[in-house]
């Protein structure tokens, strides 16, 4: 089976072509155009995202079937993210999605953002499947999740106010860094002393266990503040940042890696899926495969093109769906926000 995938849920306009069967797909193209035109102001705007992706969704589109040496004719099926995301990104891919598989004759299945962060590093690692414990961290979602089969999932927890991605951002800016956040703060705290700051770890308590309901969600509010404080009460900023920084991530870092490995553990899982731009962050992939190792449990990171928004998941995701049968009709519609699955 030949599936076109198409995403558009925030930033990056993409299009990716997937091809095979089963846990037996091959990648066969990959388009992301990313719009820095955010970096300007200091975060995603949905106007301009949404107006983006309307100028690039015809040429990324063209360029990841040539990439993958094929033709419209020879797609089984267009998959599309229609949740969550910006509504305004989300629509453009699904408007334009909708239309390119009616003129062409072909099949339509909408896809959940985060279930394609699941299926990614399934195009890299062929042990990259269920079941596993999944984390999912971007710069709007942080999903703790405990994936028995394709298709089965169970949210075990999650952040209940700022994503890591979100948290990484804001400290960024406090810390007069550039936007995206995320990689400026991991080279800087590569240089930081890890006793210089040391922030507490979120809802990480001695005497939590399974059914509190803390055990497995995260919270960065605090953290947050934490690091603005620290920064407020600071006399030499450019002398502080690295140590702040590396407070900072060693604090998130540690929490997400025993929140993993409490559910791991919990549900005896001998692997375990990264996915999401956060997922890039060496220091959170270290830390997470040198504390898992002692569950016997087996890591997969994925790489820096399928950890950010891109289609080739949404593609594989969808592939899934299609080989199950389902499809959607041309009343496919775009959602801000949609709980994990199809429906």
């Amino acid at each position: 089976m030949l599936i076109l995938g198409i995403e558009t849920s925030c930033a990056e306009t993409s299009a990716a072509v997937v091809a095979g069967t089963g846990n037996a797909v091959t990648q066969r193209s990959l388009v992301i155009l990313s719009q820095d035109v955010h970096r300007v102001f200091g975060g995603v705007v949905p106007e301009i995202a949404s107006r983006a992706h309307v100028t690039a969704i015809v040429p990324v589109v063209r360029q990841a079937l040539a990439d993958a040496s094929t033709t419209l004719d020879d797609i089984d099926v267009v998959a599309v993210t229609n949740a969550p995301g910006l509504v305004g990104a989300l629509l453009v891919g699904v408007s334009y999605a909708k239309g390119l598989a009616l003129g062409a004759g072909k099949s339509l299945i909408g896809v959940h953002h985060m279930e394609g962060h699941l299926f990614a590093q399934s195009l890299e690692y062929a042990d990259a499947v269920p079941p596993f414990t999944a984390l999912l961290v971007s710069g709007g979602h942080t999903l703790l999740v405990d994936v028995t089969a394709w298709g089965e999932y169970r949210v075990l927890g999650a952040t209940r106010d700022d994503a890591a991605g979100e948290a990484f951002d804001k400290v960024a800016k406090l810390l007069g860094l550039p936007y995206p956040g995320g990689r400026h703060i991991e080279r800087l705290a590569r240089d930081g002393d890890p006793g210089r700051f040391r922030f507490a770890r979120p809802m990480l308590r001695r005497n939590q266990k399974p059914g509190d309901e803390d055990f497995y969600d995260v919270s960065f509010s605090g953290l947050k503040t934490a690091v603005l404080l620290a920064v407020r009460e600071s006399t030499d900023l450019e002398r502080d940042a690295p140590h702040l920084a590396r407070g900072f991530q060693d604090s998130l870092v540690e929490t997400l890696v025993e929140k993993v490995y409490r559910a791991a553990e919990q549900h005896d899982r001998r692997r375990v899926v990264l996915g999401g731009g956060v997922a890039c962050n060496q220091a959170l992939v270290v830390a997470m495969k040198k504390r898992l190792a002692e569950a016997g449990a087996e890591v997969y990171a994925p790489s820096v093109r399928l950890a950010t928004d891109n289609a080739a998941m949404i593609a594989r995701a969808g592939l899934f769906h299609a080989e199950r049968g389902e499809r959607d009709g041309w009343e496919l519609n775009a959602f801000a926000s949609r709980v994990l699955g199809r429906g």
